[in-house]
Parts: C-alpha cells; structure tokens; sequence
C-alpha cells in the first residue's frame, strides 16, 4: 500500500484517545487525528519520531492524521488501524496466504450477527468465509506481537460471531495484520485482556481459522509480505 505523503515531526502528547500534538520538523505545532482506539501500548511516549498524513477535505475539523511512529531506531510502526483492512486485501489479492484464494468475490463491511460487520466477506464457489481483521501494534520481547493492547469486549462478540458461522456450516478466518517489521509471531495479550483470550482459543477449537501476517514499513509504503505463526500459549 502507497502511502500519501508524510510529514515528520516528534510526538508531545496522545490524550482523549482519538488526539495527537505533535511538533514538525519545520517548526509548527499540530493536533493530529488518531486512528487508533486503542491504548498504543509502548507506542505513545512523548519524543518518540512520528509522520503524520494531511487531508485536503475542508469539512474534516483536523486535518493532520498520525500514521507512523518510529518506537525503537529504525523500526516504523504503522498504527493506522483504518488501513488494515486494505493491507490484508493487498495481500490476499498477492496470494500471500493461499489457504484463502480462489475466491469469486469479495464484499466489504459485510453484516454478521447483531449489529457487526466482517470486515472481508470472501464467496467462493462452495460457500462463504467470513474474515475478521485485527490490526496489531503492540510487541513485547522476543518479537512477539500481542493483540488486543486494551480489553476489548467487541473483538470477543466478533470471535464468538464467527464461531456461530462456522457452526452454520461458513468459512471464518481472522487475520492478524501486524504493522510493525519486529514482530515474528502473534499471541493473544492474556495479561491485558483474558477473555479475549479465551474467546480465541475456543474460536480456534471450534473451526475458526487464525492466521497472522507481518509488514515492510517505511514513510512511503506499508506493505504485508510475512506469514507469520499465531501462537496459543
């Protein structure tokens, strides 16, 4: 995925979750929108390097957007969760995981259960795969990437939804999308959020199909090109 152009500048604070000041290089102090609504866990302290996106749409109220931040030397982490779902379709589309090709069609933001959407909605000739993606930001020692990074009662609905698809004789896969080039393999964060945990494991016995893919990242392209191993301690 080609990214729009980014500007640098250094991060001075996160606050209200969805809020970002940052300062420029070239001097200008911005409040930036944040894509992301969880708790950028080791990805929000101040003076860390960040780019930001700019929109041109006058009726956006903050034109800034943060996108990357640099959390070690050399290591650009994408925590725009709004691009995950393209970021997986790329991929898809590049056969990087061939246990879900073939398909005939896909649909976006299609419905599932009581008032959720899977994000990707694969048809094939014998059937559907719903596809749930969940972006990971958040790493820990040892290159292991952990999701979620705060307790997040919708991802548990979401994974419960999925198994009741596959009950019905569906497809359903999730697809963890690490942003991040130091993740090698993907765990769910049983310290932060335990019932997520539990969620997936149980979702994984029941026939939901967990996989995991890690990215390139640079300010001018984010891009899926690792299988990486989803992990039930």
């Amino acid at each position: 995925m080609n990214l729009p152009p980014l500007v640098p500048g250094t991060l001075l604070s996160r606050y209200k979750r969805f809020l970002a000041d940052v300062r420029l290089d070239r001097g200008e102090t911005v409040t930036a929108h944040c894509a992301n609504t969880g708790s950028l866990l080791g990805l929000q302290k101040p003076g860390y390097r960040v780019w930001l996106s700019r929109s041109t749409n006058p009726a956006r109220k903050l034109a800034w957007t943060w996108e990357l931040v640099e959390p070690a030397p050399e290591v650009l982490c994408g925590i725009h969760t709004g691009r995950a779902n393209a970021l997986v379709l790329e991929a898809l589309e590049a056969g990087l995981l061939p246990e879900l090709a073939g398909y005939t069609g896909c649909r976006r933001e299609a419905p599932i259960g009581e008032h959720s959407r899977s994000d990707l909605l694969l048809k094939y000739p014998d059937g559907l795969c719903h596809v749930e993606v969940k972006s990971v930001t958040a790493a820990v020692a040892d290159g292991i990437g952990c999701f979620p990074d705060a307790v997040s009662v919708r991802a548990v609905k979401h994974l419960r939804e999925l198994a009741a698809r596959v009950a019905l004789g569906e497809r359903a896969a999730v697809v963890f999308c690490a942003q991040r080039p130091d993740v090698a393999e993907v765990r769910p964060a049983d310290a932060i959020d335990p019932v997520f945990g539990t969620a997936l494991r149980q979702a994984a016995g029941q026939g939901v199909e967990l996989y995991a893919l890690g990215a390139r990242v640079s300010p001018v392209a984010i891009v899926l090109a690792r299988r990486l191993p989803v992990v039930l301690p």
